[in-house]
């Protein structure tokens, strides 16, 4: 991790869109979905630390915190972090019809790697 990079926790909530989705609808947004992980994962420079699913102890829509899922990575600037974001809003689900932010949302806390002083 460089030093003046950041880390970002992408939050992400589903929505109920989702929910009321049929089952070929809800298929392919998981489609969408990995297209989403995959092409943030393959951003110059960002190295994803973890994702974080809480779907097993959580049901149903996510309007706010807690949300549905978590990634965490070190991204290297702010724009960086804005291209991330914008897969929801570009990301095709089934015929394209809809895009990815039709059933999901994220919002990116952001912040630094913390280092304890010794």
């Amino acid at each position: 991790m460089k030093s003046d990079s950041l880390r970002v926790l992408f939050c992400i909530g589903i929505n109920q869109n989702f929910m009321d989705g049929t089952e070929q609808e809800m298929k392919d947004v998981w489609g969408a979905f990995s297209t989403m992980m995959s092409s943030i994962a393959s951003l110059p420079d960002v190295n994803v630390l973890g994702i974080l699913d809480d779907d097993q102890s959580q049901v149903g829509a996510s309007a706010d915190a807690p949300w549905t899922c978590y990634i965490m990575a070190d991204v290297p600037d702010y724009q960086t972090v804005v291209e991330a974001c914008n897969f929801f809003r570009t990301t095709p689900v089934g015929d394209g019809k809809f895009k990815l932010w039709k059933y999901a949302k994220v919002e990116a806390r952001i912040g630094r790697k913390l280092v304890v002083p010794e």
